[in-house]
């Protein structure tokens, strides 16, 4: 078995943006900010996702602000942080509540501001980035091999669908019961990138020896993360894979900085990204 580690990588991505901060720091006087707003609708994985967040922005000298809102004034808050010349980075730390529109709530964002890339086209949506992040370390070409993405999900499915094709992939999607068999049509891809939310979904026996396995995939069992893959995909040796921990997940953090600190530099107008 071959890990996909990144952790690892993300930890040299933290390296660049730390010089790229401080230069913006030191040589413009500018202070990259991300605010982070969010309902609480008492999902305890909300704030360990938050937390990384924090984390991390620590970590790369960029300042961070989290707003609790309820679904009256979470509107109120986007309108006001995206007003904010101070303020170059803003996302919805999602899930929302069921009663929320989701779309409509991003729409909230300043196109300019929306550093996860969900409401618009100035930023790579943060997962999708990290994804291609991840193959392009371990010098995973998509072209002429046949790629199945399992999910149509705002935040990976659907972007990533997109930039694949317009990158001329050959890509094909599924969702969870849309009619397909996924143990008869998975086993036919060599690049396989799920982010359902189903717990297990993805088994051992639906992958060929040699696929690329990217679990994507994010949902709480008992307080605990978990992924879409069964746990014995993880006793092939055969196969490229995220780890459990330290895949997809760290890279994504990596990427929304990434593009919080490219909004710091347009904003200011400046070349240096």
């Amino acid at each position: 078995m071959k890990i996909l580690n990144g952790a690892e990588l993300a930890s040299f991505v933290k390296v660049r943006q730390l010089k790229q901060v401080r230069n913006l720091r030191q040589s413009k006087k500018i202070i990259p900010k991300l605010s982070v707003v969010y309902v609480d609708s008492g999902n305890k994985v909300i704030d360990t996702y938050i937390n990384l967040k924090k984390a991390y922005a620590n970590d790369i000298l960029v300042e961070f602000s989290v707003y609790k809102e309820n679904t009256d004034t979470i509107i109120e808050r986007l309108n006001t942080l995206s007003r904010d010349d101070s303020i170059h980075g803003i996302i919805v730390q999602l899930p929302l509540p069921g009663d929320l529109d989701t779309d409509q709530i991003l729409s909230h964002i300043n196109p300019n501001k929306d550093v996860d890339g969900l409401s618009g086209g100035n930023f790579t949506p943060a997962t999708p980035m990290a994804i291609n992040w991840l193959l392009s370390g371990y010098g995973i070409d998509l072209s002429g091999k046949n790629v199945a993405i399992v999910g149509r999900g705002k935040l990976v499915g659907a972007p990533l669908t997109r930039l694949w094709k317009e990158s001329g992939y050959n890509v094909d999607v599924f969702e969870k019961g849309d009619g397909y068999d996924l143990h008869i049509e998975i086993p036919k891809y060599d690049v396989i990138v799920t982010a359902t939310g189903a717990t297990g979904l993805i088994k051992s026996s639906m992958l060929k020896s040699g696929a690329v396995v990217i679990d994507a995939g994010t949902a709480s069992e008992k307080g605990i993360i978990k992924g879409d893959l069964y746990d014995d995909v993880r006793e092939r040796k055969d196969l490229i894979i995220t780890p459990d921990k330290g895949g997809v997940g760290p890279l994504t953090v990596a990427a929304l900085f990434d593009n919080t600190i490219l909004a710091a530099y347009r904003q200011a107008k400046l070349n240096g990204m």
